[in-house]
Protein backbone atom coordinates (compact mmCIF):
# COMPACT_ATOMS: atom_id res chain seq x y z
CA UNK A 1 0.00 0.00 0.00
CA UNK A 2 1.62 3.43 -1.14
CA UNK A 3 1.63 6.08 1.52
CA UNK A 4 2.82 9.20 -0.16
CA UNK A 5 2.11 9.92 -3.89
CA UNK A 6 5.65 10.71 -4.75
CA UNK A 7 6.71 6.79 -3.87
CA UNK A 8 3.58 5.85 -6.16
CA UNK A 9 4.53 8.37 -8.76
CA UNK A 10 8.38 6.27 -8.62
CA UNK A 11 6.63 3.45 -9.16
CA UNK A 12 4.45 3.97 -11.47
CA UNK A 13 6.94 5.99 -13.79
CA UNK A 14 9.10 2.44 -14.08
CA UNK A 15 5.94 0.05 -14.61
CA UNK A 16 4.05 2.11 -16.82
CA UNK A 17 7.31 2.67 -19.01
CA UNK A 18 7.90 -1.16 -19.11
CA UNK A 19 4.31 -2.09 -19.85
CA UNK A 20 4.36 0.67 -22.68
CA UNK A 21 7.40 -0.97 -23.95
CA UNK A 22 6.19 -4.48 -24.33
CA UNK A 23 3.48 -2.82 -25.62
CA UNK A 24 5.41 -0.77 -28.50
CA UNK A 25 6.22 -5.07 -29.43
CA UNK A 26 3.14 -5.65 -30.40
CA UNK A 27 2.07 -5.99 -34.39
CA UNK A 28 -1.39 -6.05 -35.76
CA UNK A 29 -0.66 -9.90 -36.56
CA UNK A 30 0.12 -10.97 -33.09
CA UNK A 31 -3.31 -9.23 -31.74
CA UNK A 32 -5.46 -12.56 -32.80
CA UNK A 33 -3.33 -14.98 -31.13
CA UNK A 34 -4.62 -16.63 -28.36
CA UNK A 35 -2.65 -17.68 -25.35
CA UNK A 36 -4.47 -20.83 -25.26
CA UNK A 37 -7.70 -22.29 -26.61
CA UNK A 38 -10.44 -20.43 -26.24
CA UNK A 39 -8.53 -18.21 -24.18
CA UNK A 40 -8.00 -14.38 -24.03
CA UNK A 41 -6.15 -12.60 -27.60
CA UNK A 42 -2.84 -11.07 -26.79
CA UNK A 43 -5.01 -8.41 -28.08
CA UNK A 44 -7.96 -8.45 -25.42
CA UNK A 45 -5.51 -9.18 -22.74
CA UNK A 46 -3.17 -5.84 -23.92
CA UNK A 47 -6.42 -4.06 -24.26
CA UNK A 48 -7.94 -5.17 -20.47
CA UNK A 49 -4.12 -3.98 -19.44
CA UNK A 50 -5.20 -0.57 -21.37
CA UNK A 51 -8.31 -0.45 -20.14
CA UNK A 52 -7.94 -0.98 -16.67
CA UNK A 53 -6.41 2.05 -15.30
CA UNK A 54 -9.14 4.57 -16.47
CA UNK A 55 -11.75 1.66 -15.01
CA UNK A 56 -10.23 1.09 -11.58
CA UNK A 57 -9.47 4.52 -10.54
CA UNK A 58 -12.84 6.21 -12.39
CA UNK A 59 -14.23 4.17 -9.20
CA UNK A 60 -12.34 6.52 -7.08
CA UNK A 61 -13.58 9.64 -8.95
CA UNK A 62 -10.72 10.71 -10.59
CA UNK A 63 -11.63 11.40 -14.19
CA UNK A 64 -8.67 9.27 -16.09
CA UNK A 65 -9.16 9.85 -19.72
CA UNK A 66 -8.99 6.54 -21.55
CA UNK A 67 -10.20 3.43 -23.39
CA UNK A 68 -14.05 2.52 -21.42
CA UNK A 69 -14.65 -0.45 -19.93
CA UNK A 70 -17.39 -1.96 -22.56
CA UNK A 71 -14.94 -0.51 -25.82
CA UNK A 72 -13.98 -3.26 -28.44
CA UNK A 73 -11.09 -4.43 -28.53
CA UNK A 74 -9.02 -2.30 -31.53
CA UNK A 75 -8.11 -4.29 -34.86
CA UNK A 76 -4.99 -2.10 -34.77
CA UNK A 77 -1.88 -2.72 -32.37
CA UNK A 78 -1.07 1.49 -32.76
CA UNK A 79 -4.84 1.73 -31.18
CA UNK A 80 -4.02 -0.12 -27.78
CA UNK A 81 -0.72 1.38 -27.63
CA UNK A 82 -2.30 4.98 -28.17
CA UNK A 83 -4.60 4.07 -25.74
CA UNK A 84 -2.56 2.89 -22.48
CA UNK A 85 0.02 5.81 -22.97
CA UNK A 86 -2.93 8.62 -22.50
CA UNK A 87 -4.37 6.62 -19.44
CA UNK A 88 -1.10 6.30 -18.17
CA UNK A 89 -0.16 9.84 -18.70
CA UNK A 90 -3.79 11.30 -17.34
CA UNK A 91 -3.32 8.93 -14.31
CA UNK A 92 -0.27 10.41 -13.60
CA UNK A 93 -2.09 13.58 -14.06
CA UNK A 94 -4.75 13.36 -11.86
CA UNK A 95 -2.95 12.25 -8.97
CA UNK A 96 -0.91 15.36 -9.18
CA UNK A 97 -4.45 17.48 -9.72
CA UNK A 98 -6.57 15.67 -7.06
CA UNK A 99 -4.66 13.84 -4.70
CA UNK A 100 -2.68 14.10 -1.41
CA UNK A 101 -0.66 12.10 0.67
CA UNK A 102 -3.30 12.29 3.08
CA UNK A 103 -5.87 11.52 0.46
CA UNK A 104 -4.28 7.84 -0.10
CA UNK A 105 -5.75 6.72 3.41
CA UNK A 106 -9.56 7.86 2.26
CA UNK A 107 -11.66 4.54 1.19
CA UNK A 108 -13.59 3.62 -1.94
CA UNK A 109 -15.85 1.19 -3.00
CA UNK A 110 -13.89 -1.11 -4.98
CA UNK A 111 -15.29 -3.82 -6.63
CA UNK A 112 -17.53 -4.52 -3.61
CA UNK A 113 -15.06 -4.25 -0.43
CA UNK A 114 -13.87 -0.74 0.59
CA UNK A 115 -10.01 0.12 0.08
CA UNK A 116 -7.93 2.58 1.17
CA UNK A 117 -6.90 4.32 -2.45
CA UNK A 118 -3.08 3.53 -1.30
CA UNK A 119 -3.96 -0.02 -1.70
CA UNK A 120 -6.11 0.55 -5.02
CA UNK A 121 -2.65 2.54 -6.25
CA UNK A 122 -0.90 -0.94 -5.39
CA UNK A 123 -3.35 -3.20 -6.89
CA UNK A 124 -3.24 -1.33 -10.22
CA UNK A 125 0.05 -1.98 -10.19
CA UNK A 126 -0.05 -5.58 -9.42
CA UNK A 127 -2.62 -5.99 -11.68
CA UNK A 128 -1.10 -4.42 -14.58
CA UNK A 129 2.47 -6.48 -13.73
CA UNK A 130 0.17 -9.50 -13.69
CA UNK A 131 -1.21 -9.19 -16.68
CA UNK A 132 2.22 -7.82 -18.48
CA UNK A 133 3.24 -11.32 -17.58
CA UNK A 134 0.53 -13.28 -19.05
CA UNK A 135 1.01 -10.84 -21.94
CA UNK A 136 4.44 -11.88 -22.47
CA UNK A 137 4.07 -15.20 -23.02
CA UNK A 138 1.45 -14.49 -25.38
CA UNK A 139 3.57 -12.50 -27.81
CA UNK A 140 6.32 -14.96 -27.13
CA UNK A 141 3.78 -17.70 -28.79
CA UNK A 142 3.31 -15.31 -31.42
CA UNK A 143 6.89 -14.97 -32.92
CA UNK A 144 7.42 -11.88 -31.22
CA UNK A 145 10.74 -10.75 -29.39
CA UNK A 146 10.31 -9.04 -26.04
CA UNK A 147 12.12 -6.64 -24.01
CA UNK A 148 13.45 -6.75 -20.30
CA UNK A 149 11.64 -5.69 -17.58
CA UNK A 150 13.56 -6.36 -14.48
CA UNK A 151 16.69 -7.38 -16.28
CA UNK A 152 17.13 -8.81 -19.81
CA UNK A 153 15.47 -10.90 -21.99
CA UNK A 154 17.06 -13.57 -23.96
CA UNK A 155 17.50 -11.65 -27.03
CA UNK A 156 19.16 -9.02 -25.15
CA UNK A 157 22.20 -11.02 -23.72
CA UNK A 158 23.97 -11.32 -26.96
CA UNK A 159 23.50 -7.43 -27.90
CA UNK A 160 25.59 -7.52 -23.86
CA UNK A 161 28.10 -9.36 -25.10
CA UNK A 162 27.10 -12.57 -22.57
CA UNK A 163 25.53 -15.34 -23.51
CA UNK A 164 22.04 -15.99 -22.05
CA UNK A 165 21.87 -18.23 -19.14
CA UNK A 166 20.38 -21.24 -19.70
Amino acid sequence: MYASLAAFHASWRYESESTQKLLDCLTDASLSHELFPGGRTVGRLAWHIAQSIPEMLNRTGLAVIGAGEHDAVPAHAAAIVAAYRTAAASLSEQLTERWTDATLSARDDMYGETWPRGMTLDVLIKHQTHHRGQLTIGMRQAGLIIPGMYGPAKEEWSAMGVPAPE
